[in-house]
Protein backbone atom coordinates (compact mmCIF):
# COMPACT_ATOMS: atom_id res chain seq x y z
CA UNK A 1 0.00 0.00 0.00
CA UNK A 2 1.50 3.35 -1.03
CA UNK A 3 1.96 5.90 1.74
CA UNK A 4 -0.52 8.43 0.32
CA UNK A 5 -3.15 5.71 -0.06
CA UNK A 6 -2.46 4.54 3.49
CA UNK A 7 -2.94 8.05 4.88
CA UNK A 8 -6.20 8.50 2.98
CA UNK A 9 -7.51 5.14 4.19
CA UNK A 10 -6.59 5.97 7.77
CA UNK A 11 -8.15 9.43 7.58
CA UNK A 12 -11.42 7.93 6.35
CA UNK A 13 -11.26 5.27 9.02
CA UNK A 14 -10.69 7.84 11.78
CA UNK A 15 -13.75 9.81 10.66
CA UNK A 16 -15.86 6.66 10.64
CA UNK A 17 -14.58 5.65 14.05
CA UNK A 18 -15.43 9.05 15.53
CA UNK A 19 -19.12 8.44 15.08
CA UNK A 20 -18.84 5.08 16.82
CA UNK A 21 -17.97 6.79 20.07
CA UNK A 22 -15.22 5.85 22.47
CA UNK A 23 -15.90 3.55 25.39
CA UNK A 24 -14.01 4.16 28.63
CA UNK A 25 -11.89 1.48 30.22
CA UNK A 26 -12.92 0.71 33.77
CA UNK A 27 -10.47 2.31 36.20
CA UNK A 28 -10.43 -0.60 38.64
CA UNK A 29 -9.68 -3.41 36.25
CA UNK A 30 -6.77 -5.39 34.92
CA UNK A 31 -4.93 -4.74 31.68
CA UNK A 32 -6.83 -5.18 28.44
CA UNK A 33 -5.09 -6.59 25.37
CA UNK A 34 -6.45 -6.68 21.81
CA UNK A 35 -4.93 -9.08 19.28
CA UNK A 36 -5.26 -7.81 15.71
CA UNK A 37 -4.76 -10.75 13.35
CA UNK A 38 -4.13 -9.47 9.80
CA UNK A 39 -5.49 -12.63 8.25
CA UNK A 40 -7.43 -15.73 9.21
CA UNK A 41 -5.96 -18.04 11.84
CA UNK A 42 -7.49 -21.19 10.36
CA UNK A 43 -5.60 -20.52 7.13
CA UNK A 44 -2.30 -19.49 8.71
CA UNK A 45 -0.34 -21.46 11.34
CA UNK A 46 1.86 -18.38 11.73
CA UNK A 47 -1.06 -16.21 12.87
CA UNK A 48 -2.57 -19.04 14.90
CA UNK A 49 0.72 -19.41 16.78
CA UNK A 50 0.92 -15.65 17.23
CA UNK A 51 -2.54 -15.49 18.87
CA UNK A 52 -1.84 -18.62 20.93
CA UNK A 53 1.38 -17.08 22.23
CA UNK A 54 -0.44 -13.96 23.39
CA UNK A 55 -3.05 -16.16 25.08
CA UNK A 56 -0.24 -18.14 26.77
CA UNK A 57 1.18 -14.93 28.21
CA UNK A 58 -2.23 -13.76 29.41
CA UNK A 59 -2.97 -17.11 31.04
CA UNK A 60 0.37 -17.22 32.83
CA UNK A 61 -0.07 -13.66 34.09
CA UNK A 62 -3.62 -14.34 35.31
CA UNK A 63 -2.56 -17.50 37.14
CA UNK A 64 -0.72 -15.25 39.59
CA UNK A 65 -3.65 -12.82 40.12
CA UNK A 66 -6.26 -13.71 42.74
CA UNK A 67 -8.60 -10.74 42.20
CA UNK A 68 -10.76 -11.54 39.16
CA UNK A 69 -11.24 -7.84 38.37
CA UNK A 70 -7.50 -7.34 38.08
CA UNK A 71 -6.88 -10.20 35.68
CA UNK A 72 -5.86 -9.34 32.14
CA UNK A 73 -8.51 -9.44 29.44
CA UNK A 74 -7.92 -10.48 25.83
CA UNK A 75 -9.88 -9.79 22.67
CA UNK A 76 -8.85 -11.49 19.41
CA UNK A 77 -9.94 -9.95 16.10
CA UNK A 78 -9.36 -11.61 12.74
CA UNK A 79 -9.14 -8.88 10.11
CA UNK A 80 -9.18 -11.17 7.07
CA UNK A 81 -6.89 -11.18 4.06
CA UNK A 82 -8.10 -8.02 2.32
CA UNK A 83 -5.44 -5.52 3.31
CA UNK A 84 -7.54 -2.61 2.02
CA UNK A 85 -9.84 -3.17 5.02
CA UNK A 86 -7.14 -3.38 7.70
CA UNK A 87 -6.85 0.38 8.29
CA UNK A 88 -10.57 0.78 8.95
CA UNK A 89 -10.70 -2.26 11.23
CA UNK A 90 -7.59 -1.30 13.19
CA UNK A 91 -8.86 2.26 13.60
CA UNK A 92 -12.20 1.01 14.92
CA UNK A 93 -10.35 -1.18 17.41
CA UNK A 94 -8.34 1.82 18.63
CA UNK A 95 -11.38 4.12 18.73
CA UNK A 96 -13.14 1.62 20.98
CA UNK A 97 -10.93 3.09 23.70
CA UNK A 98 -10.85 0.01 25.94
CA UNK A 99 -7.51 -1.59 25.11
CA UNK A 100 -4.29 -0.76 26.89
CA UNK A 101 -2.32 -2.30 24.08
CA UNK A 102 -3.01 -3.67 20.61
CA UNK A 103 -0.65 -6.38 19.42
CA UNK A 104 -0.31 -7.48 15.80
CA UNK A 105 2.10 -9.25 13.46
CA UNK A 106 2.89 -8.18 9.92
CA UNK A 107 5.75 -6.17 8.38
CA UNK A 108 3.33 -3.58 6.99
CA UNK A 109 1.51 -2.91 10.30
CA UNK A 110 4.04 -0.66 12.15
CA UNK A 111 3.60 2.13 9.58
CA UNK A 112 -0.17 1.86 9.86
CA UNK A 113 0.02 1.99 13.65
CA UNK A 114 2.34 4.99 13.52
CA UNK A 115 -0.22 6.95 11.51
CA UNK A 116 -2.87 6.11 14.11
CA UNK A 117 -0.76 7.34 17.02
CA UNK A 118 -1.02 10.86 15.53
CA UNK A 119 -4.79 10.75 16.12
CA UNK A 120 -4.89 8.50 19.20
CA UNK A 121 -1.92 9.72 21.20
CA UNK A 122 -2.40 7.39 24.17
CA UNK A 123 -2.78 4.11 22.31
CA UNK A 124 0.07 1.62 22.66
CA UNK A 125 1.00 -0.98 20.03
CA UNK A 126 3.16 -4.09 20.12
CA UNK A 127 4.21 -5.21 16.65
CA UNK A 128 5.64 -8.64 15.87
CA UNK A 129 7.52 -9.40 12.66
CA UNK A 130 8.02 -5.71 11.90
CA UNK A 131 10.36 -2.83 12.65
CA UNK A 132 9.97 0.83 13.58
CA UNK A 133 12.17 3.12 15.65
CA UNK A 134 11.42 6.30 17.56
CA UNK A 135 7.66 6.17 18.11
CA UNK A 136 7.08 6.22 21.89
CA UNK A 137 3.74 4.41 21.50
CA UNK A 138 5.10 1.46 19.54
CA UNK A 139 7.48 -1.39 20.36
CA UNK A 140 8.46 -3.99 17.76
CA UNK A 141 10.02 -7.42 17.62
CA UNK A 142 11.71 -8.15 14.30
CA UNK A 143 13.02 -11.56 13.39
CA UNK A 144 16.38 -11.42 11.66
CA UNK A 145 14.93 -11.77 8.22
CA UNK A 146 18.38 -11.32 6.73
CA UNK A 147 19.21 -14.77 8.11
CA UNK A 148 15.90 -16.26 7.05
CA UNK A 149 15.99 -15.14 3.45
CA UNK A 150 19.75 -15.56 3.04
CA UNK A 151 19.45 -19.23 4.04
CA UNK A 152 16.51 -19.71 1.67
CA UNK A 153 18.51 -18.03 -1.07
CA UNK A 154 21.60 -20.11 -0.40
CA UNK A 155 19.85 -23.46 -0.74
CA UNK A 156 18.00 -22.09 -3.77
CA UNK A 157 21.35 -21.32 -5.40
CA UNK A 158 22.60 -24.81 -4.59
CA UNK A 159 19.48 -26.56 -5.89
CA UNK A 160 18.74 -24.46 -8.99
CA UNK A 161 19.69 -26.05 -12.29
CA UNK A 162 18.94 -22.96 -14.38
CA UNK A 163 20.61 -20.58 -11.92
CA UNK A 164 17.48 -18.45 -12.03
CA UNK A 165 15.47 -17.93 -8.83
CA UNK A 166 12.75 -15.51 -7.75
CA UNK A 167 10.80 -13.91 -4.92
CA UNK A 168 7.02 -13.60 -5.29
CA UNK A 169 5.84 -10.96 -2.81
CA UNK A 170 2.39 -9.72 -1.83
CA UNK A 171 3.47 -6.09 -1.99
CA UNK A 172 6.41 -3.74 -1.69
CA UNK A 173 7.30 -2.30 1.72
CA UNK A 174 10.62 -1.25 3.32
CA UNK A 175 11.49 -4.64 4.83
CA UNK A 176 10.64 -6.41 1.58
CA UNK A 177 12.65 -4.03 -0.59
CA UNK A 178 15.62 -3.58 1.74
CA UNK A 179 15.94 -6.97 3.44
CA UNK A 180 13.83 -9.90 2.23
CA UNK A 181 14.40 -9.68 -1.50
CA UNK A 182 18.04 -8.50 -1.52
CA UNK A 183 19.22 -11.05 1.06
CA UNK A 184 17.50 -13.89 -0.76
CA UNK A 185 19.23 -12.79 -3.96
CA UNK A 186 22.53 -12.46 -2.08
CA UNK A 187 22.29 -15.97 -0.65
CA UNK A 188 21.57 -17.47 -4.06
CA UNK A 189 24.51 -15.66 -5.67
CA UNK A 190 26.86 -16.64 -2.82
CA UNK A 191 25.89 -20.29 -3.25
CA UNK A 192 26.41 -20.20 -7.01
CA UNK A 193 28.00 -17.06 -8.49
CA UNK A 194 26.03 -15.69 -11.40
CA UNK A 195 22.63 -16.83 -10.14
CA UNK A 196 20.00 -14.21 -10.99
CA UNK A 197 16.95 -13.36 -8.89
CA UNK A 198 13.66 -12.03 -10.27
CA UNK A 199 11.14 -10.10 -8.16
CA UNK A 200 7.38 -10.10 -8.76
CA UNK A 201 4.45 -8.48 -6.92
CA UNK A 202 0.97 -10.00 -6.49
CA UNK A 203 -0.59 -6.75 -5.25
CA UNK A 204 -2.36 -8.27 -2.24
CA UNK A 205 -2.09 -11.07 0.31
CA UNK A 206 -4.87 -13.34 -0.94
CA UNK A 207 -5.08 -13.72 -4.73
CA UNK A 208 -4.01 -17.32 -5.35
CA UNK A 209 -4.94 -17.08 -9.04
CA UNK A 210 -2.57 -14.15 -9.50
CA UNK A 211 0.12 -16.04 -7.56
CA UNK A 212 -0.26 -18.99 -9.92
CA UNK A 213 -0.23 -16.74 -12.98
CA UNK A 214 3.00 -15.03 -11.88
CA UNK A 215 4.65 -18.36 -11.14
CA UNK A 216 3.69 -19.77 -14.53
CA UNK A 217 5.30 -16.74 -16.17
CA UNK A 218 8.49 -17.07 -14.12
CA UNK A 219 8.78 -20.77 -14.97
CA UNK A 220 8.39 -19.98 -18.65
CA UNK A 221 11.45 -17.75 -18.28
CA UNK A 222 13.53 -20.50 -16.69
CA UNK A 223 13.10 -19.82 -12.96
CA UNK A 224 13.20 -23.11 -11.05
CA UNK A 225 13.27 -22.03 -7.35
CA UNK A 226 10.94 -19.47 -5.73
CA UNK A 227 10.49 -17.91 -2.30
CA UNK A 228 6.82 -16.90 -1.90
CA UNK A 229 6.07 -14.18 0.67
CA UNK A 230 2.48 -13.43 -0.24
CA UNK A 231 0.11 -14.92 2.33
CA UNK A 232 -2.88 -16.72 0.81
CA UNK A 233 -1.60 -15.98 -2.69
CA UNK A 234 1.22 -18.45 -2.02
CA UNK A 235 -1.31 -21.24 -2.54
CA UNK A 236 -1.27 -20.37 -6.22
CA UNK A 237 2.52 -20.29 -6.25
CA UNK A 238 2.55 -23.73 -4.65
CA UNK A 239 0.03 -25.19 -7.10
CA UNK A 240 2.03 -23.98 -10.09
CA UNK A 241 5.32 -25.18 -8.60
CA UNK A 242 3.94 -28.68 -8.04
CA UNK A 243 2.46 -28.79 -11.53
CA UNK A 244 5.71 -27.77 -13.23
CA UNK A 245 8.13 -29.55 -10.93
CA UNK A 246 10.11 -26.61 -9.56
CA UNK A 247 11.23 -25.93 -5.97
CA UNK A 248 9.96 -23.57 -3.25
CA UNK A 249 11.46 -22.29 -0.01
CA UNK A 250 9.45 -20.83 2.88
CA UNK A 251 9.94 -18.59 5.87
CA UNK A 252 7.79 -18.31 9.04
CA UNK A 253 6.69 -21.95 9.51
CA UNK A 254 7.53 -25.60 8.83
CA UNK A 255 6.19 -25.99 5.30
CA UNK A 256 7.71 -29.25 4.06
CA UNK A 257 4.38 -31.08 4.32
CA UNK A 258 2.72 -28.58 1.97
CA UNK A 259 4.29 -30.50 -0.93
CA UNK A 260 6.92 -33.16 -0.35
CA UNK A 261 9.69 -32.86 -2.90
CA UNK A 262 8.66 -29.34 -3.88
CA UNK A 263 9.47 -27.50 -0.63
CA UNK A 264 13.22 -27.73 -0.06
CA UNK A 265 13.65 -25.31 2.86
CA UNK A 266 11.67 -24.01 5.82
CA UNK A 267 13.16 -21.30 8.02
CA UNK A 268 10.63 -21.08 10.85
CA UNK A 269 10.11 -18.33 13.41
CA UNK A 270 9.30 -19.20 17.02
CA UNK A 271 6.22 -17.01 16.77
CA UNK A 272 4.33 -18.49 19.72
CA UNK A 273 7.30 -18.18 22.05
CA UNK A 274 8.09 -14.63 20.92
CA UNK A 275 4.46 -13.48 21.22
CA UNK A 276 4.19 -14.86 24.75
CA UNK A 277 7.42 -13.17 25.78
CA UNK A 278 6.36 -9.86 24.22
CA UNK A 279 2.97 -9.66 25.93
CA UNK A 280 4.47 -10.89 29.22
CA UNK A 281 7.00 -8.05 29.14
CA UNK A 282 4.16 -5.59 28.57
CA UNK A 283 2.06 -6.98 31.44
CA UNK A 284 5.07 -6.74 33.74
CA UNK A 285 5.95 -3.18 32.68
CA UNK A 286 9.16 -4.17 30.88
CA UNK A 287 8.38 -3.02 27.34
CA UNK A 288 10.97 -0.72 25.77
CA UNK A 289 8.79 1.71 23.84
CA UNK A 290 10.10 3.38 20.72
CA UNK A 291 12.49 0.52 19.97
CA UNK A 292 12.70 -2.57 17.80
CA UNK A 293 14.19 -5.74 19.26
CA UNK A 294 15.96 -7.83 16.63
CA UNK A 295 16.18 -11.59 17.26
CA UNK A 296 17.56 -14.43 15.17
CA UNK A 297 19.01 -17.92 15.01
CA UNK A 298 21.58 -17.33 17.76
CA UNK A 299 18.82 -16.12 20.11
CA UNK A 300 16.67 -19.18 19.39
CA UNK A 301 13.84 -17.31 17.65
CA UNK A 302 14.59 -18.62 14.15
CA UNK A 303 15.18 -22.22 13.14
CA UNK A 304 16.28 -23.67 9.83
CA UNK A 305 14.42 -26.98 10.09
CA UNK A 306 16.79 -29.82 9.27
CA UNK A 307 15.31 -32.78 11.14
CA UNK A 308 12.09 -33.12 9.16
CA UNK A 309 12.07 -36.45 7.24
CA UNK A 310 10.66 -34.73 4.15
CA UNK A 311 13.64 -32.37 4.07
CA UNK A 312 16.03 -35.29 4.27
CA UNK A 313 14.21 -37.07 1.44
CA UNK A 314 13.91 -33.99 -0.77
CA UNK A 315 17.41 -32.51 -0.52
CA UNK A 316 20.62 -34.40 -1.38
CA UNK A 317 22.91 -35.15 1.56
CA UNK A 318 25.76 -33.10 0.10
CA UNK A 319 23.60 -29.98 -0.01
CA UNK A 320 22.13 -30.66 3.44
CA UNK A 321 25.68 -30.85 4.81
CA UNK A 322 26.59 -27.53 3.18
CA UNK A 323 23.51 -25.90 4.75
CA UNK A 324 24.35 -27.35 8.16
CA UNK A 325 27.88 -25.99 7.93
CA UNK A 326 26.60 -22.56 6.94
CA UNK A 327 24.15 -22.45 9.87
CA UNK A 328 26.90 -23.46 12.31
CA UNK A 329 29.07 -20.63 10.98
CA UNK A 330 26.26 -18.09 11.44
CA UNK A 331 25.48 -19.28 14.98
CA UNK A 332 29.15 -19.24 16.00
CA UNK A 333 29.70 -15.80 14.51
CA UNK A 334 32.25 -17.08 12.02
CA UNK A 335 29.92 -16.13 9.18
CA UNK A 336 28.70 -12.53 9.17
CA UNK A 337 26.21 -11.73 6.46
CA UNK A 338 27.50 -8.94 4.23
CA UNK A 339 25.40 -6.10 2.92
CA UNK A 340 23.82 -6.82 -0.47
CA UNK A 341 25.17 -3.48 -1.63
CA UNK A 342 28.67 -4.87 -1.18
CA UNK A 343 28.09 -7.45 -3.94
Amino acid sequence: MKKSVLKLALASAVCAAFFMGCAKKESASGPSVAVFVPGIMADSPTYANFAAGVQDGIDEYNSKISDEKMKAKIHIMEAGTNQAEWATQLTALVANGTYDVIISSNPSLPEMAAELTKQFTNQKFLMMDGALEGNKNIACVSYDQKEQTYLCGYISGLMSKSHKVAVVAAQEYPVMNNVLYPYYALGAADAFPGTTCDFRIVGNWYDASKGSEITDALISQGVDVILPICGGASQGVLASAVEHGIYLTYIDENSYAKAAGTVIASVATKQRFAAKETVTNFLNGKTEWGKTRYVGITDGYIEYIQDDPIYKESVPEEIRNKMSELIDEIVSGKKVLPSPSAK
